[in-house]
């Protein structure tokens, strides 16, 4: 006999396990399917000194909060696995591990959905996708015209500087990924390349307080994805929590022995094309600091100063710009590695109901899309920008456990 569920659950992450929490404090009947382990990218595809990009204060889930003694720490990414694996197994939630979903379609009318497994099949009322904010690393096609004495990686794949062969590194985009693992390559002593893309940096800590405090103080983690042109979120916001949290700055790792560089357009042999574009993105990266740093010293004179354990720092010094370069000879420059940080695409080719944009997005309302019963959960700026933290995706569980609960679509 053919399973039947009322929901199904894909994705044994952080936004499956949240999911799991509200709908079992609801009394919901549902299991959760995940292809690996609970929390399988925290536990295969993270770098070995990756650390929480949030202080410890914000790790949240439903029925969690931090209670450590090291608030304003950063968890290494072993300590948010360890997190994930302990909150499955409190509750307990019904995870149904080593367990991939290949195919989903609708069954038409009121009838569901089926899921298709390598042993069968399920039958579900209401499905939620909850498989990732960041799932497939996005390599652009030129990668394919590198020599392959060049060592190609990714962010999911790269762990260490020893790892990697001798000779410079090049590193593609600089992104939370890209600058956090240059950083690291120059203080292990590597000669390092980076090719920067748009990006937005703030302070670490501003006036005593984190970036994450200010984010919320100044309400940018209220502002949703509809109030961006055609949906189209705003460039990364580079920030680490390694070695208790500092700013980072390209212009910084420039400083110390960085060739920065602009995007890398084309490849031929062991030449890149370059765009030079370095200095512009950079600039951007320097107002976006400057627009944040206003925000906070306007809401402090509106708020006042309760709270604040600093004194305003003042005016960063200046720092020159970088020198532009049209193209790149990987065997000139001794670099055997790239590591292409270039961002993350989606995989839902296993998804057989057209509920995706013309980007292969999908089509949702704060996870809610046009076919009954079908919801997507964790996705970056999904809602908001919390959408895809552990300490947003609860907010967004209990809105779409609701929506079930009314029978309601958008």
């Amino acid at each position: 006999m053919r399973e039947q569920q009322d929901i199904v659950v894909i994705g044994g992450g952080q936004a499956g396990l949240a999911m799991s929490r509200v709908l079992q404090q609801q009394g919901r009947e549902y299991v959760v399917l995940e292809r690996g382990r609970v929390g399988e990218r925290w536990r295969t595809e993270r770098w070995d000194s990756l650390c929480f990009q949030f202080p410890n204060w914000t790790l949240q889930l439903p029925g969690y909060t931090y209670q450590g003694q090291d608030p304003e720490g950063f968890a290494p990414y072993r300590g948010i696995l360890r997190l994930l694996e302990e909150y499955a197994g409190h509750m307990p939630a019904p995870v149904r591990e080593h367990t991939e979903v290949r195919g989903l379609a609708a069954l038409g009318g009121d009838e569901g959905f089926e899921l298709s497994l390598a042993d069968g099949s399920i039958r579900a009322r209401n499905v939620v996708i909850a498989t990732g904010p960041f799932q497939l690393p996005r390599i652009p096609a030129l990668a394919h015209e590198v020599p392959r004495s060049v060592l190609q990686l990714d962010p999911t794949r790269y762990r260490r500087p020893e790892a990697l062969p001798e000779g410079a590194v090049l590193v593609v985009g600089s992104g939370a990924s890209g600058t956090q693992i240059a950083d690291e390559l120059l203080r292990a002593g590597r000669r390092v390349y980076l090719s920067v893309s748009r990006h937005r940096r703030v302070p670490r800590r501003f006036r005593g307080k984190d970036a994450y405090w200010w984010f919320e103080a100044l309400g940018r983690f209220a502002q949703t994805i509809d109030t961006f042109p055609e949906r189209q979120y705003p460039p990364s916001t580079v920030v680490t929590g390694v070695n208790g949290g500092y700013d980072v700055d390209v212009r910084k790792l420039a400083a110390v022995g960085a060739k920065v560089i602009g995007r890398v357009t084309g490849a031929s042999g062991g030449e890149l094309g370059v765009q030079a574009n370095a200095n512009q993105i950079l600039d951007e990266a320097d107002q976006a600091y400057a627009s944040f740093v206003a925000a906070a010293r306007d809401f402090i004179r509106r708020c006042g100063e309760d709270g604040l354990t600093e004194a305003d720092p003042g005016e960063p010094e200046p720092l020159p710009g970088v020198q532009e370069v049209e193209s790149l000879s990987l065997p000139e420059e001794g670099i055997t590695t790239i590591i292409w940080a270039t961002g993350y695409a989606y995989d839902y080719g296993w998804v057989k109901i057209p509920v995706f944009d013309v980007r292969g997005r999908p089509a949702q309302q704060r996870g809610v899309t046009a076919v009954p019963g079908l919801y997507f959960l964790g996705l970056h700026w999904m809602h908001t920008f919390k959408s895809g933290l552990l300490s947003g995706v609860g907010d967004d569980a209990e809105f779409l456990v609701n929506r079930m609960s009314r029978g309601l679509q958008e």
